[in-house]
């Protein structure tokens, strides 16, 4: 298999790893880049954190759905290969970041067996596999490839990671975009991004969230501003 010029960790349920990812995925079709899709639990790398204390009420059960739909995905990357992946993370986002918010819906639904059989189906992987949902003996194989990604950027960030030409390239977390650039923008942005993480002595760049993230699961349409205050704070990365 041909080796991967990046190396993309993802939570299915972070809207801005999805958002990231629809990014990278622009780029890897102009650069012609091969992308490994990783994995990286919100619910274990947070699993040192008092919930109640420290999310909304709903982000447990939330990170929690996450968790479930990766133990898919590992028992689709066992029995069907490393490359399958991508469309699965792609079905994914098509259910929970592409589709308007249901107001009735339970938080944690995203983890449940029916959207979970609707994404292997799309993705052309056998909808059997939605019964690794609940197999937990595939935590152990889900809470290294976080560590893996931690390893990469330190431990006070969250997800998506992304490592370019590994395993000696450069990694850094996000970056944290709020709407899609468009072809021109997103070719532009990946050459700044990467130009500022060769630089040895770079740390941080950071400003305050802008706006919300314009997907159709936070009700905001393409090119519409979406106010920061119309959401809680702790959104923009799932992870304090």
């Amino acid at each position: 298999m041909r080796s991967a010029d990046i190396n993309f960790y993802f939570d299915p349920i972070c809207p801005f790893a999805w958002m990231t990812s629809k990014w990278i995925r622009i780029v890897q079709a102009q650069r012609d880049y091969h992308v490994d899709w990783r994995f990286i639990s919100l619910h274990l790398i947070n699993s040192h954190i008092d919930y109640d204390n420290h999310f909304p009420p709903e982000y447990e059960a939330q990170h929690t759905a996450g968790l479930r739909l990766l133990r898919v995905a590992s028992a689709v990357r066992e029995k069907h290969g490393r490359e399958a992946i991508g469309g699965l993370y792609a079905a994914f986002g098509a259910r929970i970041m592409e589709e308007r918010a249901d107001e009735g819906r339970e938080p944690g639904w995203q983890g449940t067996p029916e959207p979970a059989a609707a994404a292997l189906a799309e993705a052309g992987l056998p909808v059997a596999l939605a019964g690794f949902l609940d197999d937990t003996s595939r935590d152990a194989e889900i809470q290294a490839e976080s560590d893996e990604a931690l390893s990469l950027t330190g431990r006070d960030v969250s997800t998506p990671i992304v490592h370019f030409e590994p395993p000696e390239g450069v990694a850094f977390f996000g970056p944290v975009i709020s709407r899609l650039p468009d072809e021109e923008q997103a070719a532009q942005l990946w050459d700044h991004v990467i130009g500022l993480a060769r630089f040895p002595g770079f740390a941080e760049l950071k400003r305050s969230l802008r706006e919300r993230p314009q997907l159709p699961s936070f009700g905001v349409t393409t090119a519409e501003p979406g106010r920061t205050e119309d959401w809680h704070a702790g959104s923009r990365r799932l992870k304090k």
